[in-house]
């Protein structure tokens, strides 16, 4: 009697995390910080793509990540309790730093819930996160203007969490002295040529003819929009340019969340 009653319990233990699995509306564990999950596609793809570039520039400036996450049903979960669960599974922020938001987006359930990690509670308040709802995630959404209200709300969430987290020291130090050493090159090159033209120019009378070389002003240019280039480089990447998405901004950080935030709908 005894094995029986155990093989029960295991095999209702068994389908019901099968069950509960297939009610996961988000089962897949994402690794790869995008900023922008939509997998109910209610944003244009030039929506995506201008949120995703905002919100991983952001990331990588700040160290702070926020991500939206969009899908088509709660399948029945409660939309605070998930999006604090995925926010946690997936780590949205830095580790020891805990500096995520997590913002979900039910289509069908018309429900949005902010959730907020450790690190970002005590600015991003409950409260505030109610009223970037009711003041500008909701109006939007009830016009259908979903790409208005995330956008409003992620630069509001931006705004208030304003100056509280910087990048790391180390890439901030070694972004500076690139910036640096890139200059002092410039300068030097500009000087050199520029002296080399002056002793050519004295050597035949003078001459405008460059005869095919290049000048101080050509040299400079070309040091310019090399260093513009390496400068540009951006995490993330992107594929096709501006409009044609971008691959990611790097892996998430492992922050932690532990339950604060606000829920609304339209």
């Amino acid at each position: 009697m005894h094995k029986h009653i155990t093989k029960l319990v295991l095999g209702l233990a068994f389908f019901s995390i099968l069950f509960a699995n297939a009610q996961d509306p988000l089962p897949k564990k994402e690794t790869i910080y995008k900023g922008v999950y939509d997998y109910a596609n209610i944003l244009t793809q030039q929506e995506e793509n201008a949120l995703t570039y905002k919100l991983i520039k952001y990331a990588d400036t700040t160290s702070t990540e926020i991500a939206i996450v969009i899908i088509d049903s709660l399948n029945g979960n409660d939309i605070g309790m998930l999006a604090t669960e995925k926010a946690h599974e997936w780590g949205v922020g830095q580790k020891g730093k805990d500096n995520g938001v997590f913002i979900l987006v039910s289509k069908n359930d018309r429900k949005v819930h902010i959730a907020t990690g450790y690190g970002v509670e005590h600015l991003l308040t409950d409260y505030l996160s109610k009223q970037i709802i009711t003041d500008l995630i909701t109006p939007a959404f009830k016009q259908q203007q979903f790409y208005i209200g995330l956008n409003s709300a992620s630069d509001r969430i931006i705004k208030i969490l304003a100056g509280e987290y910087k990048a790391d020291p180390k890439k901030k130090s070694t972004k500076g002295k690139g910036n640096i050493l890139v200059l002092v090159i410039i300068v030097a090159a500009v000087i050199f040529f520029m002296s080399r033209g002056n002793n050519s120019g004295k050597g035949n009378g003078g001459s405008n003819n460059r005869g095919g070389k290049l000048d101080s002003s050509d040299i400079f240019t070309a040091i310019l929009l090399g260093s513009l280039g390496s400068s540009r480089g951006y995490r993330g990447g992107s594929s096709g340019g501006f409009g044609g998405g971008f691959s990611g901004g790097g892996s998430f950080g492992g922050g932690g969340f532990g339950g604060g935030g606000a829920s609304g709908g339209w």
